[in-house]
């Protein structure tokens, strides 16, 4: 086997890292008014050559901005497009964790007119890690994480839908489709060769009890896996062939908890046969993740990155242990249309995950090590 030169690759990450402890002050310093955007954004700044030189130290290939100026992995871009908005309303998300339950409230979100795109988002952000990498970390490529159009649907459903500007939900997904559409050529013109489209709801939908809360807000639940495929193909298919896109799916990542169970069978079919991305960063952390047995649906071609290393906790991984698990997963789709990653970002919100920055490099190491020794 041999290193690829297109993304994904063999040693990837899913995107998010966890803040500095300075920023975090900061963040809390903007808030009470006591500093201004401007020392904010540079403060954000360093934060990110510092998680540059973090991910060129640790051996990788890929290299993000970690999220640094972001509160929320999904909810900063989402609100961004034109027509969303977020309401007084909330919702309220249950996670679980190897302690207990823990509850999240965020603003829901409200289209209130045409989907549109007014403005590359992230497109400043994207720039500067560009710029940061060609000087820190020349060999590295630069990935722009966004997540899925279909999290905007998976966020309050129909109802989030002003029944004057869409009485019908098909030019919502055409709409919507178009934006990223846009969104994807304007950040290849900016020079990412490199997209990620997170998304949690297609994750979410192998879960019977998240099916079931779809049901009730009335939504189609037994179907709406395959209309967010059809919105995401719709959204990428013109994509210039510079540009690489991968999704990412997991369960719920906040403060080291998850929302949701179950392994990849019910999407599996439709989810792998049909989406037309380069690759797909998929959570194998634990049971909750189910097996291997959903990839034989993988065709030719398609990449799968195995999400292996947990970032839900500071325990380092068993690097034997590892290379056996990517042997299992070798059985069902071939080696060479693998690849390895931790299972999800190692802080999906500002808080991040219970874990240190000494055991978040040491991960990423440890995944850089075990590729080299599995694919060379």
């Amino acid at each position: 086997m041999s290193q690829r030169t297109r993304p994904p690759y063999r040693a990837d990450h899913v995107g998010s890292l966890l803040r500095p402890p300075a920023l975090l002050d900061a963040r809390k310093r903007h808030a009470a008014g006591e500093i201004e955007a401007a020392e904010l954004r540079g403060l954000e700044d360093e934060a990110v050559e510092q998680v540059v030189a973090l991910q060129r130290d640790a051996g990788l290939t890929t290299v993000t901005d970690g999220e640094m100026r972001r509160a929320s992995w999904h909810m900063d871009f989402l609100y961004q497009l034109r027509g969303v908005s977020s309401t007084d309303e909330k919702i309220a998300v249950h996670f679980r964790n190897a302690a207990g339950d823990l509850d999240f409230e965020s603003a829901a979100v409200k289209v209130g007119e045409r989907i549109g795109l007014d403005h590359t988002i992230f497109g400043d952000d994207f720039s500067f890690l560009a710029e940061t990498a060609g000087r820190l970390a020349p060999d590295m490529t630069p990935k722009l994480t966004m997540p899925s159009p279909n999290m905007l649907h998976a966020r309050g459903g129909r109802a989030a839908l002003d029944p004057s500007v869409y009485p019908d939900e098909e030019p919502f997904w055409t709409d919507l489709a178009a934006a990223y559409a846009e969104q994807l050529r304007r950040v290849a013109d900016l020079g990412c060769t490199y997209a990620q489209l997170d998304d949690t709801s297609l994750a979410y939908l192998n879960d019977p009890e998240q099916r079931r809360a779809m049901t009730e807000r009335g939504d189609d639940a037994e179907h709406q896996h395959e209309r967010y495929v059809r919105t995401l193909n719709a959204a990428i298919a013109d994509r210039p062939d510079s540009l690489a896109v991968t999704t990412h799916l997991c369960r719920g990542n906040f403060r080291s908890s998850w929302a949701a169970e179950g392994g990849y069978d019910f999407v599996a079919e439709v989810l792998f046969s049909e989406l037309a991305v380069d690759g797909f960063f998929l959570e194998f952390d634990d049971e909750r993740s189910g097996g291997f047995e959903p990839l034989r649906f993988v065709p030719p071609g398609r990449q799968v990155v195995l999400g292996l290393v947990t970032t839900k906790s500071g325990v380092l991984e068993d690097a034997d242990t590892l290379k056996r698990r990517i042997d299992e997963a070798a059985q069902h789709v071939p080696l060479d249309q693998l690849s390895l990653s931790p299972q999800c970002g190692f802080s999906s919100t500002s808080e991040g995950n219970d874990l240190t920055w000494d055991e978040e490099r040491a991960k990423l190491e440890l995944i850089v090590r075990v590729a080299e020794d599995v694919w060379g």
